[in-house]
């Protein structure tokens, strides 16, 4: 792997996506690889723009939304960019508190259900 720039397939490798969604990543403006003939490459930017990609999803934020909150930092700087994401944050962690409790009421209910079966089963 180069120090400086990574190529498509180590930046595959390096976040575990296929190359067809590192592609879309790039046709929705996501990304902006280097492109030396028909090979792309990845800058340290790059890689912290996709890092924050991976995170934004893994706590299910949708790709425009990621997508414009990376955008206000090139416009109009980092202040902005972080009250945006405060607010992004606190909309999210409102979304998935509401997501733990369906979660754990379906375990709940889930369980009762499964020891009110064990029960009718006889005794071995």
């Amino acid at each position: 792997m180069s120090e400086t720039r990574l190529s498509f397939k180590e930046m595959c490798a390096k976040f575990d996506v296929t190359p067809r969604t590192l592609r879309y990543y790039e046709y929705i403006e996501l990304l902006s690889p280097q492109k030396e003939g028909r090979n792309r490459f990845y800058t340290p930017r790059e890689v912290a723009r996709m890092t924050l990609i991976m995170r934004g999803r893994r706590f299910g934020f949708s790709l425009e939304e990621i997508r414009q909150w990376l955008e206000i930092y090139q416009k109009e700087g980092t202040e902005p960019q972080l009250r945006a994401w405060l607010e992004l944050a606190d909309r999210q962690l409102g979304v998935l508190r509401v997501q733990a409790q369906e979660l754990q009421q379906s375990i709940d209910d889930l369980e009762k259900l499964r020891s009110e079966a064990a029960e009718l089963l006889p005794d071995d």
